[in-house]
């Protein structure tokens, strides 16, 4: 008797990571979990200073092209990993577009993933997104920003050090994230 259910079991266990993974309903699936995982943001440890190794992170952008992390060394930074199929990604991306509108020529703004290059274009024209996205390899990711969490987000102040660093969807379009950004500007 316990065979077939074990057996049973297993066939679903299988279809379903077969559904999660290989199947149109898969993403939306992988939204939903993401959603759960990350009901809020955390924060996470601020303070530390980016080292002068990270800032020979290479990143390339929707066109193709090559960027150095480099670029942004001396300025203030908002620097977000997201994905497509990541659910809270998607529920703080309108408020990152929002904050970009205003200080998208003050502040360096960073959106990284690592997707196929096709569907982020995709996912971008169908919202009208015009943020700054990059792609970059899990393998190139500096350690002291890289994270297993989407989204994770840093803002860096001019020095490179972490001003403000959470996971999970944030408000990032909120007066304590302006005024946050006013006074590094401010520095």
């Amino acid at each position: 008797m316990k065979r077939p259910l074990v057996s049973l079991f297993l066939l679903v266990f299988l279809i379903g990571l077969g559904v999660y993974f290989f199947t149109p309903l898969g993403p939306k699936l992988r939204g939903y979990a993401g959603r759960l995982w990350s009901k809020n943001a955390v924060a996470l440890k601020t303070d530390r200073q980016i080292s002068e190794e990270a800032y020979g992170w290479q990143l390339t952008d929707t066109d193709g092209n090559p960027h150095g992390f480099t670029e942004a060394k001396g300025k203030v930074v908002f620097l977000n990993f997201w994905a497509t199929w990541c659910g809270p990604c998607l529920k703080e991306m309108p408020d990152i577009q929002n904050l970009y509108d205003d200080y998208g020529d003050q502040v360096r703004f960073l959106l990284v993933t690592q997707e196929d290059r096709a569907k982020v274009d995709a996912f971008l024209q169908k919202k009208k997104y015009t943020l700054p996205i990059y792609f970059t390899d899990t393998a190139d990711i500096p350690e002291e920003i890289a994270s297993k969490s989407m989204p994770t987000t840093y803002i860096l102040d001019k020095s490179g050090k972490i001003a403000r660093a959470e996971t999970g969807a944030a408000d990032w379009n909120g007066s304590e994230v302006r005024a946050m950004l006013d006074r590094l500007l401010a520095e």
